[in-house]
């Protein structure tokens, strides 16, 4: 029989008194740390950045619920792009949203609206900026330095299948003298 070069090691045989030991280890660090707890920490705010409700901008206002003036029969009318920004520079912003028809095939023309808050907090449209009778659809939006800008798909002729526009518009509205003004020429078209 070999002998171990590794003597053997009291800690491999484990007694109840190494639990003891190892519980009163464990609670005496707990103990100590309760006592010797830091100082809570605080924050300083910046004096120059208050953090009331009352100086933060309102959120920009939301499509849900509001009464589109669209008319789409028995099938429902579909939020299909938004942007948000101050359009009107009262420091809160407004949304815009592309709305069409949920038709079930074809391309529905989209109408472009702006949302605003009325006085009691509900969202509401104060603006058509494209009506859904023009036929056009909007395949980009964004809204930048108080402006809206567009990109609207349309048709030279009533020929065209609605499956595929022929006519490429761009369009910026601005708030002024408090109406939208379309700043892009309705003639400046790619055709």
């Amino acid at each position: 029989m070999q002998q171990s070069a590794v003597p053997e090691l009291a800690h491999t045989n484990t007694r109840p008194i190494h639990w003891v030991a190892t519980a009163t280890a464990v609670a005496g660090v707990m103990a100590l740390s309760s006592v010797l707890q830091s100082n809570p920490a605080t924050a300083a705010q910046p004096a120059d950045h208050p953090t009331t409700t009352a100086t933060r901008p309102a959120a920009a206002p939301g499509t849900t619920g509001v009464d589109f003036p669209i008319t789409c029969g028995p099938v429902k009318a579909v939020v299909q792009k938004k942007a948000t920004g101050d359009l009107d520079g009262d420091g809160n912003p407004e949304t815009v949203a592309v709305v069409h028809c949920d038709a079930p095939m074809g391309t529905p023309p989209d109408g472009l609206y702006v949302i605003t808050r009325a006085s009691d907090g509900t969202p509401r449209v104060v603006a058509t900026l494209v009506a859904p009778k023009t036929g056009d659809t909007v395949s980009a939006l964004a809204v930048r330095d108080g402006a809206v800008t567009a990109t609207l798909l349309g048709y030279s002729t009533q020929d065209i299948p609605r499956c595929c526009p022929d006519v490429t518009d761009h369009a910026k509205w601005q708030w002024k003298n408090g109406t939208f003004l379309r700043t892009t020429a309705a003639g400046a078209h790619d055709v």
